[in-house]
């Protein structure tokens, strides 16, 4: 018998033999298994595409260990492909997943794969990772899909996978991440999603699904994040959400959902972010919602709600945004002013009553407090001086009486101050004028009286001014006029008397003047004549006189202009603003004459010697001193673009005439050439109206067509105008790229200035948006091509000019198109080159809607300014309209872009309907671009891209998914962080 030493030593030989067994065994599955596995990678390879197939080009020989994208474990078997962002075209019904018996994880994000997932893939038996967000599959979601009992997490975002989510779905057990959102899936949310014990994780956002929410999401204990805003959802929101107690973020907007919130939710203790916008809720919000003593974020606009304010929503001391607009809440309780941690605070457009000084307390971090259209009466209390990171104080629309705090003047953060359409009396206080900030003043429709206070020309950041409607009295003040940034000033409706200032001819920027109905005298001054920017002038309704010829000869630009009621007489000025005018706008004076039907003809003898005049002058006119581009080169400029030059003859744009050759260098030909043309610059060829001067069209006797941009005050050029005149020729000299307007010279007299450009035939891209005949030629394609043709030329100024040019005007009435819809970027008046070693911050120039919000409170003058306003065209181009609407509305949501109803909206729905939607690969070029846009109007400009960045990715075309689907939303291409 052997000794127990012997039996211990036959017991380790057999499990070394046993185990050897085993692993030879394991080996020889392991190659029999590598071997099908080679052969399924393989053959899938061989179905994709070329470049596919050349992105692979790792994948050849018998150990796919060492290729691109896979892991193998120690019996070198595939264990994870993970093929992210490779840009692989094909389906995934060629690759045979009964091959792959050992996978782990399949990665497949940010594709270009396509057809349905094939139902092999429930033979993944060891899969616990799951990614093919980012794709365009397509058909049902394969009941097989339940058979991976490993599955952990599961995301299929962003596809066009249609059908209903199956069932099947519940028997994962192990799944704790579930990602179904933005398809356009249809059917209820199954109830057996209730069975996944272990989901910490459910988003099926942005899809069709309809239905009710199912009772048994409330067995979802471990559910932190649950995300089903965007669909069709109806019904309650079921009691039983009260079970999911570990739920810090439930986002349920843009549903139908309706009936009140059930007083079950207030055994969420842990929500953090509660976000039910865009619903059809109804009743009462209860009040155990008191008891949500962790919550930070609480949307609830856009609902049905009536009645109080729960007493104690803020006694947790950490709510950050609540935002209750637009519902039918009636009253406002004092537990607001416990809300001290509150940033964003919006209750707009309720029934909410009560007085305002019991509502409102001290909020050291109040950001925005917005309570317009409301039943708020009482006086606003002093204490308001101490939110001093107010940026937006918004109370307009209520019975809001008394005077206005002078504390408010505390606010020095303050951007918007509106408390228009109240019954405030007293006087505007003296310390607004310490808000430097201030960008928009609105205090019109109410009972103020007294002296408008000189220290508001101090705000020098103004660019909205409205106290229209009030019992002002005295005269305008002179300091209003240095405001130098004002872009809107409404007096109108009050009791000033005297003059209008001379010095309200220095705000250059203004483009909206109304001071009707008031009680001013004298002579409309000459000075106002110098707001070349003006596009809207009511000065109706005074005791104004004297002739208005000489005041508005040089204002082209204005297109609205009402002059009634008033004693003025002799000739109107020609100029677009009358020449489509009615009697309405002049009636009711003392002498005026023109063209206008009902309005007497000027003397015929008056109208000769004004042409009489003009001949006078040409034979006057002393020799010139013009100089062109080609002198300039030689011994001017000094700004050097990187990008070698041609040598050739050839032009930039191509074509071997060039007009100084024609014109022999011979200034005063030129000059006089022009003159006759343009028939000393009437108004008749005027083609539109830039930020310095006017665009006039001149056919030469040789058959030249021109533009010709001739600087306003030519008389006596002022010095800013004389620099802008310099600034445009500079950047202009050596920018040499097919993108940018091509200068042919210029001429600089004791009379006229102006720079004469070649003639693009389309005008300007505002001009083509606003036609509604040209608009159906202007295809999508061609409107991609604009908006990389723009990009390409600013991306050339910033990176390839040394020093780099920042334009600082890109707006879409800068922007002109040629006969085949080119984009040629214009009208460099404002432009500012940038230097390394000295200072680079300057005034605001700009046009309004398109300039950079932080150019609001600092005027550092960078190339991020430019990236803003080309991500405000973009979408302007996309849109065919101004996209101030979308911009704001995105602006408005603090959090992530879903809370806000305009990011659940289709890209289909924002895109220009006049013309026919795109749906071949247009479209995914469409929604680059869109995206793109987004990205560039990013409130903070350090997180903007590059122009070069920009456009390289429109180039490459590798950012999105060209086969995008019309049901793509909004929401997918915005960063969360852009308006935030």
């Amino acid at each position: 018998m052997a000794s127990e030493k012997e039996q211990l030593s036959i017991l380790f030989l057999a499990y070394f033999l046993l185990m050897f067994v085993q692993e030879m065994s394991c080996t020889a599955s392991t190659r029999s298994s590598s071997k099908m596995e080679v052969e399924a990678l393989l053959n899938w390879k061989s179905k994709l595409d070329n470049n596919s197939r050349s992105t692979l080009s790792s994948w050849n020989g018998s150990s796919p260990c060492s290729w691109r994208g896979i892991v193998c474990d120690r019996f070198r078997s595939v264990t994870s492909l993970d093929l992210s962002n490779f840009a692989i075209y094909g389906m995934l019904h060629h690759l045979n997943f009964s091959y792959l018996p050992n996978l782990v994880t399949l990665t497949l994000i940010n594709n270009l794969l396509y057809g349905s997932i094939p139902p092999s893939i429930g033979n993944l038996s060891k899969l616990t990772n799951l990614d093919l967000s980012f794709n365009d599959l397509s058909g049902n979601i394969p009941t097989q899909l339940g058979s991976l009992r490993s599955l952990e997490f599961l995301s299929l975002w962003k596809n066009n996978l249609n059908g209903s989510i199956p069932s099947s779905i519940g028997n994962i057990s192990s799944l704790s991440k579930m990602v179904i959102s933005t398809n356009p899936l249809v059917g209820p949310i199954p109830k057996e999603i209730g069975m996944l014990g272990s989901l910490y994780l459910l988003n099926l956002a942005n899809n069709y699904l309809n239905g009710s929410i199912p009772t048994t999401l409330g067995n979802l204990s471990s559910l932190i994040f649950l995300f089903l805003f965007g669909n069709q959802l109806s019904g309650p929101i079921p009691l039983e959400v009260g079970g999911m107690r570990s739920l810090t973020k439930m986002q349920l907007a843009g549903n139908d959902l309706t009936g009140p919130i059930p007083p079950s939710i207030g055994k969420l203790t842990n929500l953090l972010d509660l976000h039910i916008t865009a619903n059809l809720l109804s009743g009462f919000l209860p009040t155990e919602m008191n008891n949500l003593t962790s919550l930070t974020r609480l949307n609830i606009n856009e609902n049905d709600f009536v009645g109080q304010l729960p007493q104690e929503i803020c006694s947790s001391q950490t709510l950050v945004n609540f935002t209750a607009a637009d519902n039918h809440l009636t009253g406002i309780s004092r537990s607001l002013k416990n809300c001290s941690s509150l940033i964003r605070l919006r209750l707009q457009n309720n029934l909410l009553e009560g007085n305002i000084a019991d509502a409102l307390g001290v909020y050291p971090s109040l950001d925005y407090l917005e309570l317009s259209n409301n039943e708020l009466y009482g006086e606003l209390p002093s204490t308001l001086g101490e939110c001093r990171k107010l940026g937006s104080l918004i109370i307009s629309n209520n019975k809001i009486s008394g005077a206005i705090p002078p504390q408010i003047g505390n606010m020095t953060q303050l951007h918007k101050l509106n408390l228009s359409s109240n019954y405030i009396v007293g006087e505007i206080p003296k310390d607004l004028g310490k808000l430097k900030l201030l960008l928009e003043l609105s205090l019109d429709c109410n009972l103020l009286a007294g002296h408008i206070p000189q220290e508001l020309g101090a705000l020098s950041s103004l660019q909205n001014l409205n106290i229209a409607g009030n019992n002002l009295s005295g005269s305008i003040p002179t300091q209003l006029g240095e405001g130098s940034n004002l872009l809107f000033l409404n007096l109108s409706k009050n009791n000033l008397e005297k003059s209008i200032p001379i010095e309200i001819g220095n705000l250059q920027y203004l483009q909206h003047l109304d001071l009707s109905q008031n009680l001013l005298t004298g002579e409309i001054s000459r000075q106002l004549g110098r707001l070349h920017r003006l596009e809207i002038l009511n000065l109706s309704h005074n005791q104004l006189s004297g002739s208005i010829m000489s005041t508005f000869h040089d204002m082209t630009s204005l297109t609205s202009i009402d002059i009634s009621f008033n004693e003025l007489e002799g000739p109107l000025p020609n100029i677009p603003a009358f020449h489509n005018a009615t009697i309405e706008v002049v009636r009711e004076n003392k002498g005026l004459c023109g063209d206008i039907v009902g309005l007497s003809p000027c003397t015929t003898p008056m109208l000769k010697g004004r042409n009489k005049n003009k001949k006078l002058l040409l034979v006057l006119i002393p020799t010139l001193a013009c100089l062109f581009s080609f002198l300039v080169v030689v011994g001017a400029s000094s700004i050097g673009c990187r990008r070698k030059r041609k040598t050739e003859a050839t032009s930039a744009d191509g074509s071997n005439e060039n007009p100084w050759a024609i014109w022999s260098f011979d200034g005063k030909m030129v000059y006089e050439s022009i003159i006759e043309a343009t028939e000393e610059f009437d108004a008749k060829y005027c083609i539109g109206v830039g930020g310095q001067g006017s665009v006039y069209k001149a056919q030469l006797q040789t058959g030249k067509t021109v533009a010709v941009k001739k600087l306003n005050e030519a008389m006596d050029i002022e010095r800013a105008n004389r620099k802008a005149f310099e600034r445009e020729i500079h950047a202009l000299i050596e920018a040499r790229h097919r993108n940018i307007i091509k200068l042919y010279g210029f001429c600089s007299s004791s009379r006229h200035s102006f720079l004469v450009y070649k003639f693009l035939e389309s005008g300007s891209l505002k001009d083509v948006l606003n036609d509604e005949e040209r608009i159906a030629t202007f295809y999508w394609n061609r409107r991609v091509n604009v908006v990389k043709g723009v990009a390409y030329a600013l991306s050339y100024m910033h990176h390839e000019c040394s020093p780099p040019i920042i334009h600082r005007d890109v707006s879409s009435k800068n922007i002109l198109l040629d006969e085949e819809y080119e984009a040629h970027v214009s009208d460099f008046g404002s432009a500012k080159v940038l230097k390394s070693y000295s200072s680079n911050w300057t005034s605001f120039a700009g046009t309004f809607g398109y300039a950079a919000p932080e150019l609001a409170y600092t005027m550092e003058v960078n190339e991020k300014c430019d990236v803003y306003s080309f991500g405000v065209v973009a979408l302007e181009v996309i849109m065919g309209s101004h996209p101030a609407d979308v911009i704001s509305s995105l602006a408005s949501s603090s959090s992530s872009s879903s809370s806000n109803p305009v990011a659940s909206w289709p890209l289909k729905k924002v895109l220009d309907q006049r013309i026919p939607y795109s749906k071949d690969n247009v479209l995914g070029e469409v929604a680059l671009v869109t995206k793109m846009a987004f990205s560039c109007l990013n409130s903070k400009p350090e997180h903007r891209p590059t122009m070069q960045q920009v456009s390289r990715a429109i180039l490459s075309r590798n950012s999105i998914v060209l086969s995008t689907t019309e049901d793509i939303k909004l929401e997918e291409l915005v960063d969360p962080t852009c308006f935030s």
